[in-house]
């Protein structure tokens, strides 16, 4: 069965119902679950390399449904005086900075080599993951007890570290912006993620673009795919930190741990 799934995949026309109902479905779970929590950007370079694309395309083809999602995003955030723009903007531009140099070394490298990359990191933010929702109401006391700081210089480079990951692939990118705007600028939660809207919404038409120049967007999926992730993305912002947290979280950690394993055992076979 599994097997004939992945033939139907790999060789299904993108503009069949079949695939165009895959794709928006896909993208709609991908951006409602990238909305509330997390990592969900790993489940959908999973379809398109089962739909034949090398990791380096998966990941450029991904990136616009991510701009088109949190381009609402941050629009429905700021309406619920959720996003603070000018704290926002100071943390966009060290992640935007940090991106390009991310995207400009996904674009070149070896899709193997990301692969390795991606198949160490990705445990790694799926466990920051289920250690962020173990940690609950602490959260709450960790931003009131963090310095209402200035933006420095130690938080300029840190955004850029982020922002070099992000630039090389969005899977987990918002775990780590989300942690920086919690256990660096004192922020709860919601907020944080309203942080991590802005400032994907910032880094991400330029990390795109250098996707774009290298031919690495395969068009047709990216604009089907990004019809569900901008649907997933509305409605999951309306639930935001509600119920069903908790479970979609241990779900995204799951199958982000077994791409995670799929990636590391097909250097060896």
């Amino acid at each position: 069965m599994l097997k004939n799934i992945a033939d139907f995949l790999l060789n299904a026309d993108p503009f069949s119902i079949e695939m165009i109902t895959i794709l928006v479905i896909t993208g709609f779970v991908v951006g409602f679950i990238n909305t509330l929590a997390g990592m969900a950007s790993a489940l959908s370079y999973g379809l398109f390399m089962a739909m034949g694309m090398p990791i380096n395309i998966a990941n450029g083809t991904t990136r616009f449904g991510i701009f088109a999602q949190f381009s609402v995003n941050s629009i429905l955030f700021k309406r619920r005086g959720l996003l603070d723009i000018k704290l926002a903007v100071k943390v966009g531009i060290p992640i935007t900075i940090g991106s390009l140099t991310g995207a400009y070394f996904a674009a070149l490298v070896n899709p193997r080599v990301m692969e390795i990359v991606m198949g160490i990191m990705l445990p790694i933010l799926a466990t920051l993951l289920l250690y962020n929702q173990s940690r609950g109401k602490d959260l709450k006391s960790v931003a009131q007890e963090s310095l209402k700081k200035r933006f420095g210089p130690l938080h300029f480079m840190a955004f850029i570290a982020i922002g070099i990951y992000g630039g090389f692939t969005h899977a987990g990118v918002g775990i780590l912006i989300i942690f920086g705007s919690i256990y660096l600028l004192g922020l709860d939660m919601l907020r944080s993620n309203g942080i991590k809207q802005f400032a994907v919404l910032m880094y991400t038409p330029l990390a795109l673009g250098i996707f774009i120049w290298h031919d690495q967007v395969n068009w047709p999926v990216a604009l089907i795919y990004a019809v569900g992730n901008v649907a997933g993305g509305v409605v999951g912002s309306k639930m935001a930190f509600k119920w069903g947290v908790k479970i979609i979280n241990f779900v995204v950690a799951a199958a982000v741990f077994g791409m995670s394993f799929w990636l590391i055992y097909k250097q060896f076979t």
